[in-house]
């Protein structure tokens, strides 16, 4: 069994000028991240750009990064893709690099389609067949669907349903969950926004983009909560707020891609791969402001 507890950044993937994998980049950083406590990563979530990815290049990334993540350290995979069908070959495939779980983004392009019985069938044929452990992942800001408490709560009864990552905010709904599941089944706050007040009603970490450039901040409230200074942990969650916007719900990957730069201790960034374009030179003096004023920088 594996325990969903602590921080956890997903990283971002980095790609060369001609949009294609920059693997050793991708190293150097986890080197690099490897120094400041961080509990584990999630490689390819949604801040890796996944759905940018093929089944080859995903393999590919997640080989360079078991190389380069400690085994005392969780190597968690985003290995969700639409169909039931290919959701279990990347979980196969993932479980023969040597990753330690894998999360699970819901399908989401036939909305109309994903009733809870559905979803609860997919969850569950997917636990079925994974050789590792399964992390339900609910991204409503860019499925549109928000998986609701009670499908959450049917489907913590699978054993190989270990927890979920949810990035709707919800707290009380969090709550509804963590009371109504094994004491096992792991609640995982999707952003660092509400780290704290998740702590509080019992979810055991955080999946947060803001770790990648703030991880030690992260780690601060985690090791403050845990030893009851909550003035302390509230007061860091507080100045983090801004920051944690800009690389989420302000500048998304583009934004994240350049704090990792902005912190000038040798992280590669990198742009996105296309659509995406890279954080223009105001947008990014205005970030570099809110980091300072989050005393990452």
């Amino acid at each position: 069994m594996i325990k969903l507890a602590g921080v956890f950044p997903p990283i971002p993937t980095p790609f060369d000028a001609d949009g294609n994998l920059a693997l050793e980049p991708l190293k150097a950083n986890l080197a690099l991240w490897n120094r400041t406590g961080l509990h584990g990563y999630v490689v390819l979530g949604s801040n890796g750009e996944a759905v940018m990815l093929d089944a080859d290049e995903k393999a590919r990334l997640w080989q360079a990064a078991r190389d380069a993540i400690p085994r005392e350290k969780l190597f968690l995979v985003g290995a969700g893709v639409e169909s039931t069908r290919g959701s279990i070959a990347l979980a196969k495939r993932a479980a023969e690099i040597g990753a330690d779980a894998a999360l699970f983004v819901n399908p989401n392009y036939y909305k109309a389609e994903m009733k809870p019985a559905t979803l609860i069938h997919h969850y569950r044929l997917i636990a079925d067949a994974s050789p590792i452990p399964v992390v339900i992942y609910n991204m409503p800001p860019a499925t549109g669907i928000d998986i609701d408490a009670a499908t959450i709560i049917q489907l913590a009864q699978h054993p190989n349903i270990i927890g979920v990552k949810d990035s709707g905010g919800n707290v009380t709904k969090f709550a509804d969950i963590i009371r109504a599941v094994r004491p096992d089944f792991a609640v995982v706050a999707g952003s660092g926004g509400y780290f704290y007040p998740a702590l509080c009603i019992g979810a055991t970490g955080t999946v947060a983009a803001v770790a990648n450039v703030a991880p030690r901040q992260l780690l601060a409230i985690y090791d403050a909560f845990l030893a009851g200074r909550h003035a302390e942990a509230r007061a860091q969650q507080l100045k983090l707020l801004p920051l944690n916007a800009a690389v989420t719900t302000r500048w998304n990957i583009p934004g994240l891609k350049a704090a990792l730069e902005e912190l000038n201790v040798g992280f590669y960034g990198g742009a996105p791969r296309l659509p995406l374009r890279p954080l223009g030179a105001d947008d990014r003096a205005t970030l570099r402001q809110i980091m300072q004023d989050a005393g990452v920088i």
